[in-house]
């Protein structure tokens, strides 16, 4: 074995952490950024394509069967908020509006969940389909109508950008009932909620500093007591981790 052989397969040499590079939380935070981005950016990018369509092809109160009477192309303007609610109010809506996609962006600074990254996407892309609507289209800035255009049976016309909204919120009502949370754990809703993987790995290591202390002629920590109970640890083994005093488990949620 050549020197540098010991010197990276040595005594002194450390296996990979739970955190090295592709798995810490830097490297899951910035995966759920990247489908809050790309989910946001995709529901913005559908809502004004299918806008600007139907704008170039259907004119105002036009009815177009693409189901029959089951689905619908109808053109209409929208003063008020998502599926034609709160007509007249288009200003105060508009400042809702920003108001909205700032605290959903403020939100997105403590996502580590994957699910709620598309959920945040979908609410932000929703949200600011329709903004672009009031603040640039007719009648005047910040006071434009909103383009719906999608026309069902007994149901407000409506456009993407609602859908989009209404899909991100049936999520979140989910996700919260669940007890997923932003930053990736989960709320068991008990005190002495099981641990879960992400931290039957600490759990484990307490369990198995014990059991070396407590083997004769061994150091604390060391000894097979120790390292089965490390194994089993990482494995997701119950043991008395702060999930038991916290009532949370995390995970890859």
């Amino acid at each position: 074995m050549n020197s540098e052989d010991t010197t990276t397969q040595g005594p002194g040499a450390q296996a990979p952490g739970p955190h090295s590079a592709g798995t810490g939380p830097r490297s899951k935070r910035r995966r759920c950024l990247g489908v809050f981005g790309v989910t946001a950016a995709v529901a913005l990018a559908l809502d004004f394509t299918s806008k600007e369509i139907v704008l170039a092809n259907v004119e105002p109160g036009e009815r177009i069967p693409v189901l029959g009477e089951i689905l619908q192309l109808t053109l209409t303007f929208n003063s008020g908020a998502a599926f034609s609610i709160g007509t007249g109010f288009t200003l105060v809506l508009t400042l809702i509006a920003i108001g909205v996609v700032i605290a959903i962006l403020r939100y997105a600074r403590n996502l580590r969940s994957l699910p709620w990254a598309l959920t945040l996407g979908l609410l932000l892309g929703g949200a600011v389909g329709n903004l672009v609507d009031r603040i640039f289209r007719p009648p005047s800035p910040f006071q434009g109508h909103v383009v719906d255009w999608i026309e069902l049976p007994k149901w407000p016309v409506f456009n993407l950008a609602d859908s989009a909204i209404v899909c991100g919120g049936v999520l979140a009502v989910f996700l919260a009932w669940r007890g997923y949370q932003l930053d990736g754990t989960r709320d068991t809703g008990d005190g002495d909620g099981a641990p879960g993987a992400g931290d039957g790995a600490a759990a484990g290591d307490d369990a198995g500093r014990a059991a070396g202390e407590a083997a004769p002629g061994r150091a604390p920590g060391e000894g097979p007591g120790a390292s089965r109970t490390d194994e089993a640890g990482a494995d997701g083994a119950p043991g008395r981790g702060a999930s038991r005093a916290e009532g949370k488990t995390s995970g890859e949620f």
